[in-house]
């Protein structure tokens, strides 16, 4: 359990780092969401065979519900993501200095929504993409996860800041960038939103092995490649 949440501290001390860096002035601008996006992905081919690269209470929230984390496992994990974050901020501090923050004040309503969608989206790709027989060994789902947050980041950034996440929600908060009157608005939005995605993955038993979308019926009436017709 060491190794997996020291993975999780390091890959969310990243995601953060990487966050403030590129959206504090002196930023990105434009580029920041494709940044933000990418610092996930790389950590994400990092720490997925050890950990399964969460770096999101959300994300590990939703492993959980599909089965595939103890209750244990998911209070470790969220305690190092926050860990990692915390000491994200502090490095940011140390880095950038005095710098202006603009702080963000959406409608109660469109942050909620926003978050949530975005969130749901993410660990709906996750549970796709990393935790399937059918994608078991694939090389994709770094790059996957990463432009989720990426696509999220350039639809909602703007007025949510692009959270989707517990522990970036605690560290934006704590950056000036969200007043602490509205975190409970991403930490609730992100983790409902985790957990209706695992839901909905759970419902549709999205988890089993499905070679092919024919029904049972259809199934029946394909030929294996090379299979000569009968007519």
């Amino acid at each position: 359990m060491l190794r997996k949440t020291v993975v999780e501290a390091i890959g969310t001390f990243f995601l953060v780092l990487t966050i403030g860096q590129v959206v504090l002035d002196p930023g990105a601008g434009a580029l920041a969401p494709l940044a933000i996006g990418s610092a996930l992905m790389v950590m994400v081919f990092a720490g997925g065979h050890v950990s399964g690269a969460h770096y999101n209470p959300a994300v590990t929230l939703g492993v959980f519900l599909r089965g595939r984390a103890t209750a244990t496992d998911m209070i470790a994990y969220w305690v190092a993501q926050l860990v990692g974050a915390v000491l994200a901020v502090f490095a940011i501090r140390f880095l950038k200095g005095a710098v202006p923050v603009t702080l963000l004040t959406p409608p109660t309503a469109t942050a909620f929504v926003a978050e949530f969608l975005f969130t749901f989206a993410l660990v709906y790709v996750v549970l796709n993409v990393a935790t399937t027989k059918g994608n078991e060994g694939n090389s994709h789902y770094g790059l996957a996860i990463g432009f989720t947050v990426m696509v999220g980041a350039y639809s909602v950034g703007s007025i949510t800041g692009g959270a989707f996440n517990p522990a970036v929600a605690v560290a934006i908060t704590m950056l000036g960038i969200v007043g602490v009157s509205q975190l409970w608005i991403y930490l609730v939005a992100n983790l409902l939103g985790g957990a209706v995605a695992a839901l909905v993955f759970n419902a549709l038993d999205l988890g089993a092995d499905k070679p092919t979308a024919a029904t049972p019926a259809q199934q029946a009436d394909l030929k294996a490649p090379g299979t000569p017709s009968r007519t």
